[in-house]
């Protein structure tokens, strides 16, 4: 689930409680959570609501204006359900404090080469993809995926992979290697 910027900044200052979406079905879950570019959101609450009870002040609870704002966003997908998700803001991505941690101990590095071992299994990637985002920081991910000879999607997921483990920052346009990243590339060999 992406939300803009506004909104996120709302659910941080605890204006926002509440976004509205229209899914065929749901890709977030009650319990569940979602690391967003102000950190952490928890997921309390995700039903399904007809657009009709959705009153003036769900919509205000979701940082629209108006309930015809929140209407007019809400019809340009015609397709799937409405529904009422319930957030609060959780706290920092904890990725963002491990991405600066540029000194690995030797037991931490083994247990992260474990992890980057099992990921590569018959098709070594790991390497390939820090040393090309090392060489090329901000380039479109389509782009690198291509100098891959991958599809952008899959290539993108092992990038949110490596993200999940402190390696890489994504950027407005790409990514870039965290120190970590760096530190981890720099110990398994360019």
């Amino acid at each position: 689930m992406l939300l803009k910027r506004r909104f996120l900044d709302g659910i941080v200052d605890g204006s926002i409680s509440l976004v509205f979406r229209r899914w065929r079905k749901p890709t977030v879950k009650a319990g569940g959570t979602l690391k967003t570019a102000v950190g952490v959101l928890a997921i309390d609450e995700v039903e399904s609501t007809p657009l009709s009870k959705v009153r003036a002040v769900d919509a205000k609870r979701a940082g629209y204006s108006s309930l015809d704002e929140l209407k007019a966003e809400l019809s340009k997908r015609d397709e799937g359900d409405v529904y009422r998700i319930k957030v609060r803001y959780v706290g920092a991505d904890p990725r963002i404090a491990l991405r600066s941690k540029s000194r690995i101990g030797s037991g931490e590095f083994d247990a992260l080469l474990v992890h980057l071992q099992r990921w590569d299994g018959t098709t070594p990637w790991v390497r390939r993809t820090l040393g090309l985002i090392e060489r090329h920081p901000g380039r479109r991910a389509g782009d690198l995926a291509a100098e891959l000879k991958q599809e952008t999607a899959p290539f993108k997921l092992n990038v949110r992979k490596l993200k999940a483990l402190g390696l890489t920052e994504s950027l407005e346009v790409g990514y870039r290697l965290a120190p970590r990243g760096r530190a981890v590339l720099a110990r398994l060999g360019r």
